[in-house]
C-alpha cells in the first residue's frame, strides 16, 4: 500500500466531499486551514487539522511549503488537492514528489502541458484531435499576433494561454477593435495568471459546451465516463452543468470519447482529467482546453454511472489498475447541478460577504432521495471575502430530463440561506425557463434569452411577505402591547427593505394579523410560530416559510431566497443621504488591486477610481461626483471591509 493517510490540500465543499470516499475506504484524513477557516465544516470533518496561515490564500492554501509541512507534522503521505488553488499547480506536484509523498493526479509534466493553452494545442493536433483553427505560435508580439488575427478572419477569440475562467479572453468582431483586445487581454492575463502569452482562434458562435471526464491509471490503460453538457454560462463560468448531454448520439459520443482519450494519452495522463470541446450545430466538435483534476461538476457523472470518481482516483493513486474497462461502463438517467452562491444578481451578481444565519440544505427530511448537495457550510456560518463565493452544488438525479431538471428547480427552492443575498431565485426560474426546459441552449443563452428576469431587477416586497414581517415583529415584542390584548386598533409599523420605507397600519385580533399599505391589505392567520418558521393561512391556503429575527432585522426565505426587512418604526430619523458627495466607499470586503487616480487629479462622475477584488470578482470603483481627488485613504493591496471610506473627492 502506498499511502494510508490524505491530506486534502482545499477547503470547503470539495475538501468535505474527498475526506468523505477517503474515510469511506478507511483512510484517515487530515485538513487544512487558514485564519478564515478555524472553525470552518471541513476542518471538523477530518481527523487532524492543520494551521497554515493567514486568510490570504497566498499565505495559506496557495504555500507550498506551509503545506508540505503539514504533510510532515502529521505523516500525511498522500495529497489531494481538490480543483482550485495548488490542484493544476506543476510546482506542488513537483514538491509532494520530492518529499516522498503521493500526489492525487496527474504527474507534473502532464499538469504543465496540458496548462498552457497554446502548448496543449499543438500537442492535440500532433495527437490528431480537432482543435479550433488558430495562431498558437510562440511569437508573441502584439503587432505579430494582430497579423495572425487577421489570416485566421472575424469573428475570433483573443485567449490567455494559461488562462481560464473569462479572464484573458476577448471575442472580436471586426478588425478595427483588435489591437485594443489583444492589449487588454494580455494585461488581464499577466495580472491573473503571470504570464501574457496569447493565442488566437476562430470564433465557434454560440456552440455547446460538451467535456469528457477521462480516467487514466499507471498500466497504461484508459477510459472515457462519457460527456457533460455544461452550455449555460454567465461570462465563461458555468451555471448549469448536466450528463449526458441533451443532443449527443451513440456515434457522436464514441468519437468524442476516443478523442479524450487521445488527448489523455498524449501526455501519458494518470487520474481523473476532463476534456472540453465546443461542440457547434453541424456535430463538428474542436478541443478546447484540459482539465487536470476533477471539476466541480463530476458529481453529475458520478450520479449517472453509479461510480465514486475520488475513490477512482485514490486507487488509481496507490498503483491499482482502473476499476472498470470502457466496455463496462454504463450510463442511466440523467443529473444536472447548478452551484449556490453567495452573490446579489440584482447587483451584477456582486459577491456577498458576512454571517450566515441560517444555512438548511434541502432534503435534510430525507424527503428527497435523489438530491444530492455538496457543500462546506456550517448551519450557522460566514461567507470570507478570502475565497470563491460558492455555498453548495445542488445536484439531482432523474430516470428522464425532464426529472431531473424539475427536481433540481424544487431542491434549490427549498434550500434556506439567510443572512447573505445569493443566486437562488435566479436558478430557479433559470431551470424553470421553457427553453431550458426543452434542453435547445448554448453558450449564448443567458445573455440572449434572460437578461430581463425578475431576479436581476430589485423586487418590491408582496403585502403577504410585509404581513408575515408585520406579524414576526409582533410575535417578538416590537409592537409590544397589540399581540398581548388583542386590540383591533390599527397601529403604525415602519418597515425599511433595501431603500424604501413603507408604512403600514396593522390590525391583530388573537391570531389574526391585518396589513394594510396605501391601497392594498391583506391578512393572515397564523397557525405556529417557532424560533425558524412561521406556519399561517392566507386566503384559505396554509402556508409556511423560514426566516431569522436578528434585532430589527428580519430575513425571510422569500423574493429572491434572502428578503431584508428592518423595523425603524422605533429607529431615530434618518439624515437624508446627500447624493454624491464624494466620499467613495468599498460595496464589499475585499482588497484594493489598483489605484487609477493620485491626490490632486480631477476626475467626472462615472469615472474609474480604483479596482476593488473580491472572491475572484473585480469590481471597478467610479466616482459620484465631478471634483478633485484631495484624499488617497486606501492603498494597493489594503484588505478593507464593506462601506469602509476608500477616497474623498472634493465636488467642484
Amino acid at each position: 500500500m502506498k499511502f494510508s493517510k490524505v491530506l486534502v490540500a482545499n477547503r470547503g465543499e470539495i475538501a468535505v466531499r474527498v475526506m468523505q470516499t477517503a474515510k469511506a475506504m478507511g483512510y484517515q484524513t487530515v485538513a487544512v486551514y487558514s485564519d478564515a477557516d478555524a472553525n470552518a465544516r471541513h476542518v471538523q470533518v477530518a481527523d487532524e487539522a492543520v494551521y497554515i496561515g493567514e486568510s490570504k490564500v497566498s499565505a495559506s492554501y496557495l504555500s507550498i511549503a506551509n503545506i508540505i509541512d503539514a504533510c510532515k507534522k502529521t505523516g500525511a503521505d498522500a495529497v489531494h488537492p481538490g480543483y482550485g488553488f495548488l490542484s493544476e499547480n506543476t510546482d506542488f506536484a513537483q514538491a509532494c514528489s520530492d518529499n516522498g509523498i503521493t500526489f492525487i493526479g496527474p504527474n507534473a509534466a502532464a499538469i504543465h502541458l496540458m496548462g498552457s493553452k497554446r502548448l496543449s494545442k499543438i500537442a492535440m493536433i500532433e495527437a490528431g484531435v480537432p482543435c479550433v483553427p488558430g495562431y498558437e505560435g510562440d511569437q508573441q508580439e502584439i503587432e505579430y499576433l494582430a497579423e495572425q488575427a487577421e489570416k485566421v478572419g472575424f469573428p475570433l477569440m483573443v485567449k490567455a494561454s494559461a488562462g481560464g475562467g473569462g479572464r484573458g479572453m476577448r471575442l472580436v468582431h471586426q478588425s478595427a477593435d483588435l489591437l485594443e483586445a489583444l492589449k487588454t487581454a494580455r494585461s488581464e492575463a499577466e495580472n491573473a495568471f503571470g504570464s501574457g502569452e496569447l493565442i488566437i482562434e476562430k470564433a465557434v458562435i454560440s456552440p455547446r459546451h460538451v467535456e469528457i471526464q477521462v480516467f487514466g491509471d499507471m498500466h497504461s490503460n484508459y477510459v472515457y465516463l462519457f460527456e457533460r453538457d455544461c452550455s449555460i454560462q454567465r461570462r465563461h463560468q458555468k451555471v448549469v452543468e448536466e450528463a449526458p448531454c441533451p443532443v449527443m448520439t451513440p456515434e457522436l459520443r464514441q468519437k468524442m470519447g476516443e478523442a479524450a482519450v487521445a488527448a489523455a494519452k498524449a501526455c501519458d495522463y494518470i487520474g481523473a482529467g476532463t476534456v472540453e470541446f465546443l461542440l457547434d450545430q453541424s456535430g463538428e466538435f474542436y478541443f478546447l482546453e484540459m482539465n487536470t483534476r476533477l471539476q466541480v461538476e463530476h458529481p453529475v457523472t458520478e450520479m449517472i454511472t453509479g461510480l465514486d470518481l475520488v475513490e477512482w482516483q485514490l486507487r488509481v493513486a496507490n498503483g491499482e489498475t482502473l476499476p472498470l474497462q470502457q466496455h463496462e461502463l454504463t450510463l442511466n438517467g440523467h443529473a444536472i447541478e447548478v452551484r449556490l452562491y453567495a452573490e446579489d444578481p440584482r447587483q451584477d451578481f456582486l459577491p456577498q460577504t458576512g454571517k450566515v444565519l441560517r444555512w438548511q440544505p434541502a432534503g435534510s427530511d430525507g424527503m428527497l432521495p435523489n438530491v444530492r448537495i455538496d457543500h462546506g457550510m456550517l448551519e450557522a456560518g460566514e461567507i470570507s471575502p478570502f475565497y470563491d463565493p460558492m455555498v453548495a452544488k445542488v445536484i439531482a438525479y432523474g430516470k428522464t430530463r425532464q426529472d431531473a431538471i424539475r427536481l433540481l428547480a424544487r431542491a434549490v427552492d427549498d434550500c434556506v440561506l439567510l443572512g447573505v443575498n445569493s443566486n437562488k431565485q435566479f436558478l430557479v426560474n433559470l431551470l424553470r425557463h421553457p427553453i431550458i426546459v426543452a434542453g435547445d441552449t448554448n453558450t449564448a443563452f443567458i445573455q440572449q434569452h434572460f437578461q430581463d428576469d425578475v431576479s436581476l431587477h430589485q423586487q418590491v416586497p408582496s403585502i403577504e411577505s410585509l404581513a408575515i414581517a408585520a406579524t414576526l415583529f409582533a410575535r417578538h415584542k416590537a409592537l409590544k402591547t397589540a399581540w398581548q390584548t388583542g386590540i383591533a386598533t390599527p397601529l403604525p409599523l415602519k418597515l425599511k427593505c433595501a431603500d424604501q420605507q413603507l408604512s403600514l397600519q396593522v390590525e391583530m385580533d388573537q391570531q389574526q394579523v391585518t396589513v394594510r399599505l396605501c391601497d392594498q391589505h391583506c391578512t393572515i392567520q397564523v397557525v405556529e410560530i417557532t424560533d425558524n418558521q412561521i406556519i399561517y393561512n392566507v386566503d384559505g391556503v396554509r402556508r409556511k416559510l423560514s426566516y431569522v429575527l436578528d434585532q430589527n432585522q428580519l430575513y425571510l426565505d422569500a423574493a429572491n431566497g434572502n428578503l431584508v426587512i428592518e423595523n425603524i418604526t422605533y429607529a431615530a430619523p434618518e439624515a437624508a443621504e446627500v447624493a454624491g458627495d464624494g466620499k467613495i466607499r468599498a460595496p464589499m470586503d475585499g482588497a484594493i488591486v489598483n489605484l487609477l487616480v493620485n491626490a490632486g487629479d480631477t476626475v467626472v462622475k462615472g469615472q474609474t477610481l480604483l479596482i476593488l477584488e473580491a472572491m475572484k470578482i473585480q469590481q471597478q470603483i467610479k466616482s459620484d461626483v465631478d471634483g478633485v481627488v484631495d484624499e488617497l485613504i486606501g492603498q494597493i493591496g489594503q484588505q478593507v471591509k464593506k462601506r469602509q471610506l476608500l477616497l474623498n473627492v472634493s465636488i467642484t
